[in-house]
């Protein structure tokens, strides 16, 4: 019997689905306790969040198998299609989506549930990317295939961006790693760590502070590297586009955020301290992880989780909910599973036989890191509220669903890996 009639379950990474049932298990029992009514203990009650949580991870179960079930040559071949279809979805959205929370991003299926399209655009983007970056004649270092590499992920980004979810259409610029695993220079990375910290310091100290820094940065390169011509006349056209960025940060800051987009980063950075107004949320949520402590009030015992101080307490912001029932010891055991998580996708990545299967495991890996960064980034305080779940463990199906289709669709390809050449 060859790997390609073989049983998919003596080939699935099952430490890895082991992990995630472990995030969705948390999850489940966290939304339980976000929302906690005393009045009604069941909890499968499924007219509320937790009880609605088992259906979407039962489900999403259903539709990890059924993927698993699936020929690779399927995923594969239909990734354009998927692709077209999500787009098709995000323009849906934009004339008959609900809008919730200032974002016209849900299609309302009834019954209380709702399907958000941007969330399925993460895997059909990851799928056609790397569709196209394992293509005969393909090179990220020329200026055609990284055009439309840049494509790909940008369509969806704009059309995310016009609901407007700015935090779903911030996820999609961590592909960037993808483009630099499959060889895209390294100073590319650079210039847009450069270009960020640019942006900061000049919302931080006055414009002349920041080019002072700048030049005396320049400077002792130069000194460094003086036999190097090449180099100090690069330093140089560097520093003045430097310069010049340094003078439109603060307008394009002002008329080009929207204002409560300004007050939140305002708050982020120490600019502005309104903690009974836009800071209210991260304040609530420090509050909440800093009163678990070492080892956590205990289940169902979170003051500020019972008398619901933290809004979007079972989305946004479920990790506070870890961090004050669960203490330190948890929140370490949730980051712990998260980056067991992530180095075992990488693992899988760098280990299939096929451009396809490493590109998209790549893309897999990023999508996930972006999120969990930026989720808990948000609840301590250290990045601004921009909306975005965490995975696996956050209350809602799209986003579940959208994660598990992701991850599920990487331990197919895998599966398969030592039988196929085509994936």
């Amino acid at each position: 019997m060859n790997n390609n009639q073989r049983s998919f379950f003596f080939n699935v990474d099952w430490l890895t689905v082991l992990i995630y049932l472990a995030l969705c298990t948390i999850g489940w029992f966290n939304i339980h306790a976000a929302v906690y009514d005393e009045t009604n203990t069941n909890i499968l009650d499924l007219s509320t969040e937790y009880g609605k949580q088992f259906i979407y991870i039962a489900s999403a179960l259903v539709i990890g198998i059924v993927i698993l079930l699936l020929e690779s040559r399927f995923l594969t071949a239909l990734a354009p299609a998927f692709y077209v279809v999500t787009v098709l979805l995000l323009l849906l959205v934009l004339v008959i989506g609900r809008n919730v929370g200032g974002n016209q991003a849900w299609i309302d299926l009834g019954g209380g549930f709702r399907l958000q399209p941007s969330e399925f655009a993460k895997f059909s983007t990851c799928l056609l990317l790397a569709r196209y970056l394992s293509s005969t004649n393909v090179k990220i270092t020329e200026f055609k295939s990284f055009l439309i590499a840049g494509g790909i992920i940008l369509l969806p980004m704009l059309l995310i961006k016009m609901q407007p979810d700015d935090g779903s259409t911030l996820v999609f610029c961590s592909l960037i790693f993808v483009l630099y695993r499959e060889g895209l220079s390294v100073y590319f990375l650079i210039f847009i760590g450069l270009v960020a910290t640019l942006f900061v310091l000049s919302l931080l100290y006055s414009v002349w502070f920041v080019i002072a820094g700048l030049v005396a940065l320049a400077v002792l390169l130069l000194l460094l590297f003086r036999r190097n011509r090449q180099f100090s006349v690069a330093m140089l056209i560097g520093l003045v586009a430097c310069i010049g960025f340094v003078f439109v940060v603060k307008p394009l800051y002002y008329n080009g955020l929207k204002k409560h987009q300004r007050a939140r980063i305002d708050e982020v950075l120490g600019l502005n301290n309104d903690k009974r107004g836009v800071g209210y949320n991260q304040n609530q949520s420090k509050i909440a992880i800093g009163s678990g402590r070492v080892w956590g009030k205990g289940y169902l015992q979170g003051t500020q989780t019972k008398y619901s101080f933290v809004p979007a307490q079972s989305t946004d912001f479920i990790f506070c909910t870890v961090g004050e029932e669960w203490g330190f010891a948890g929140s370490v055991t949730v980051l712990g599973l998260y980056l067991f998580l992530l180095l075992r996708i990488i693992v899988i990545a760098e280990r299939q036989r096929s451009p396809f299967s490493r590109i998209y495991g790549y893309g897999v890996a990023s999508i996930i890191f972006c999120h969990v960064t930026i989720n808990i980034a948000m609840a301590i305080g250290y990045m601004p509220v921009i909306g975005i779940p965490l995975p696996f463990i956050s209350y809602g199906g799209s986003s579940l669903w959208s994660f598990t289709t992701l991850l599920f669709i990487l331990l197919k390809l895998d599966s398969n890996r030592m039988g196929i050449n085509y994936a």
